[in-house]
């Protein structure tokens, strides 16, 4: 993966024109709250700016960061270099609606300085998206790709969700397999998930529509990696691929390398090495204490020496670069777990690291447990 030591800028636009059915994020509908929010963030980031020196990639997600009008996207450009240091080679990502991407406005984005665009394609089947909620079709997300490609980015990402109910083997095939054929220079594969509180969920729990089981999920994500990798795509995380080491996210990296990141707006994550915070979620909320005059945050965590170890190993297995040997205890248990999860495919193991398979990346999270806590929870 390509990794820096330098901290990364995440900045979370809290808005959407309508919200997918099962959208957990942080995020209003048509809210008449942008203009006091673009107020409000500028005002945190100069808050933060004698902590925080530089960044070598800026992340602008949310919600929708492609409602916002294009002004609004230039002030959060120009905030993050007025009151921080953005080198010209940093990475500039910017999530878009396909929706909302025309030929005119993709050149803008390139012109505010943006070099990466991330598309939430979700699906290329127009009944999926009806079904989530989204408002394009598969005719706008073909679109949206010409017309970044026109504008002149050469760094591209497709996000992917999988898992709909009754969607076939054959189905998710045809969204990989279109996605392949636009040639992004990397992919984002995600299940989809039930979220508490979500039109989704409720839905779900009404029993009005029914998820694919883990084992059934399992063979149609290995399916799908297979056929990534096939063509050329490097699988460096769990849900994450590229067409080359040079064009994996850089920021998204810093989350699973441990790399301090400084997150702006409501619900933002914050992780400075040793301690992580939150803002408020409540749009309101965040605006009035930042015009107060006050800290946006929520809760924050200072982590021992032993969180801060177990974090860095469920991460790092998160990943094709995997662990370092150093970072796991020297002890008869983890040798033992190790060589168990060696013998059984999940990881291979160095001198001086600890690197999942294939078959690993799809259990990740049972791997860290297995070398952190309890043998038993080796992966069956």
């Amino acid at each position: 993966m390509l990794a820096t030591s330098k901290p990364g800028l995440y900045v979370h636009v809290p808005f959407c024109a309508s919200k997918c059915r099962y959208c957990a994020f942080c995020s209003e509908a048509n809210s008449p709250w942008v203009s006091r929010w673009l107020a409000a963030a500028s005002r945190e980031a100069q808050q933060y700016r004698h902590d925080w020196s530089g960044f070598d990639s800026v992340y602008v997600g949310g919600g929708t960061p492609s409602w916002l009008r294009d002004d609004g996207l230039a002030e959060l450009v120009n905030l993050s270099c007025r009151y921080f240091r953005v080198p010209s080679d940093s990475e500039l990502t910017l999530e878009v609606n396909p929706a909302d991407v025309t030929p005119e406005r993709a050149v803008r984005w390139r012109g505010m300085g943006f070099n990466r665009i991330s598309i939430g394609v979700q699906s290329f089947r127009s009944e999926e998206l009806r079904w989530l909620g989204r408002r394009h079709d598969a005719r706008q997300a073909r679109a949206a790709v010409d017309a970044v490609r026109a504008a002149g980015f050469d760094n591209v990402s497709l996000d992917l969700l999988h898992g709909l109910p009754g969607q076939s083997l054959a189905q998710r095939a045809q969204s990989v397999c279109e996605a392949i054929s636009l040639q992004p220079e990397h992919l984002s594969c995600y299940e989809l998930t039930v979220e508490k509180g979500t039109p989704l969920a409720n839905a779900v729990a009404a029993g009005e529509c029914i998820l694919p089981g883990p084992d059934e999920q399992a063979d149609a994500f290995a399916a799908a990696v297979d056929l990534l990798v096939r063509h050329g795509y490097v699988h460096y995380e769990v849900s994450s691929f590229a067409r080359s080491e040079r064009l994996t996210s850089r920021h998204n990296t810093k989350y699973w390398n441990h790399t301090r990141y400084l997150g702006l707006g409501p619900s933002a994550h914050s992780f400075d090495g040793r301690r992580r915070w939150c803002n408020v979620r409540s749009v309101s909320a965040y605006c009035a204490r930042i015009e107060a005059g006050q800290s946006a945050l929520e809760d924050s965590e200072t982590l021992s020496a032993e969180q801060i170890r177990a974090e860095r190993v469920a991460l790092g297995l998160r990943t094709s670069a995997g662990i370092a040997r150093s970072v796991l205890r020297t002890a008869p248990t983890t040798d033992s777990r190790l060589a168990a999860l060696c013998a059984d495919g999940f990881v291979r193991s160095t001198p001086d690291r600890v690197i999942p398979t294939e078959r690993g990346l799809m259990v990740a999270d049972a791997l860290a447990r297995a070398l952190l806590f309890d043998a038993t929870t080796v992966p069956a």
